[in-house]
């Protein structure tokens, strides 16, 4: 069976999700587009030679509609015979891009492959894909009592794990902390993509630090934060909630792109190129739709077997932030070292473009692995709708 390998990554700045975040005017088309063809030219790829591109994309409605990785391709001057598809595992859509540009790889059907992964929620708002419809009606069935939104799921998590409103924000501050430090040290600069962005002047500067990054983030300043998900219809339904999920510790709606360059080693060492990682094991489960964001669990603990490794091998993990208590949840199951965990920040700070968060993770990951000579990374990604993907790797020194 071929050996896949990761010989490139990549990944844009982020910027703030909304009107007047520094990427708000770069259509996600173009984002995506300067991630790809970066892992191809800075390679030597011969662009007809990659077997496919999959793309992760959440929103695929108004500018990122009709196959965004196809069109990102185009954009991006590869060659008309190079395909791509676009793929919604939700959050972890592009860390299934990548298990599907992996498995494509070990299969013997891909000798190179592009996954990555773009949103851009300041141009397609979260939920504009089902605009006017219902997509969860048919599960009222099944479901009588109704699911709730993430935020929702994020307060049940609080809840079942008996955590705090002080030590959610002490988390989240601490990813701040962490992100910031990180964005002095430089830790950064080797991963991120300079973007072009038009300024109020019609002058164009390069887009280079994580807009979503707040230095002078406290505990104490997001404890004044008032619940963003509480209403009197569920406060009725579920009257044991005390409501501390806020925008302070959860992750902001944000816009990005990223992209990992996977090929077989074979090809790889025939073209001369030397792989930084391989792919150790890979994992996907579903899990309770109503607690929804708790499939980090059951993915790690699936993964970790596959790998036959435990946590205590792992040099550092990758869980994604889309609130606080899901990393900690996850830490207090799985007994991790929380040093190890998103040591230089999560999406709390650093953002979640939703489909381009996968790679993004893979990104971060990979460069703290170089740079502390670390072996193995692990990263878990909660999912809507009740799944998870994890993925373990392991640096080629």
């Amino acid at each position: 069976m071929p050996e896949a390998v990761i010989v490139d990554v990549v990944r844009t700045a982020s910027g703030r999700g909304k009107p007047g975040g520094a990427l708000s005017g770069v259509h996600p088309a173009n984002l995506l587009a300067a991630v790809i063809a970066a892992v191809v030219e800075r390679n030597g790829i011969d662009g007809a030679t990659i077997d496919d591109v999959i793309a992760g994309c959440v929103g695929q409605a108004g500018d990122q509609a009709l196959n965004i990785g196809r069109t990102a391709v185009l954009v991006a001057g590869l060659p008309e015979s190079v395909p791509a598809t676009t793929i919604d595992r939700q959050c972890g859509s592009s860390q299934q891009a990548l298990h599907f540009a992996v498995q494509g790889v070990m299969a013997g059907s891909y000798d190179i492959a592009i996954a990555c992964g773009v949103e851009s929620m300041s141009r397609v708002p979260m939920g504009s894909a089902n605009a006017g419809g219902d997509a969860f009606a048919p599960l009222a069935a099944r479901y009588p009592e109704g699911l709730v939104n993430q935020g929702v799921s994020a307060e049940l998590i609080t809840k079942k794990w008996d955590l705090s409103r002080a030590r959610l924000d002490e988390y989240a501050a601490r990813s701040h902390e962490r992100a910031s430090s990180a964005a002095r040290d430089g830790a950064f600069e080797r991963e991120i993509l300079p973007i072009a962005v038009a300024g109020a002047d019609g002058s164009m500067t390069a887009h280079l630090v994580d807009e979503t990054v707040r230095a002078t983030t406290t505990a104490e300043g997001l404890s004044g934060l008032r619940s963003s998900f509480r209403t009197d219809e569920l406060a009725a339904r579920f009257p044991d909630l005390t409501w501390d999920i806020t925008p302070g510790n959860s992750s902001p709606l944000t816009d990005g792109a990223s992209a990992t360059l996977v090929m077989s080693a074979d090809r790889a060492a025939q073209l001369g190129l030397k792989p930084r990682a391989r792919v150790t094991a890979m994992a996907v489960t579903g899990s309770d739709p109503l607690l929804m964001l708790t499939g980090v669990i059951p993915a790690t603990e699936k993964v970790l077997a596959r790998a036959g490794l435990t946590i205590d091998d792992i040099d550092a993990y990758e869980v994604n932030e889309a609130f606080a208590p899901v990393p900690l949840a996850w830490a207090a199951e799985l007994g991790a070292d929380e040093s190890r965990l998103n040591p230089l920040g999560g999406a709390i700070a650093l953002g979640h473009p939703l489909g381009g968060s996968g790679t993004r993770l893979l990104t971060t990951l990979l460069h703290h692995l170089e740079s502390t000579g670390g072996r193995y990374g692990l990263q878990t990604m909660c999912e809507g709708g009740g799944m998870a993907n994890a993925t373990v790797i392991e640096r080629i020194s």
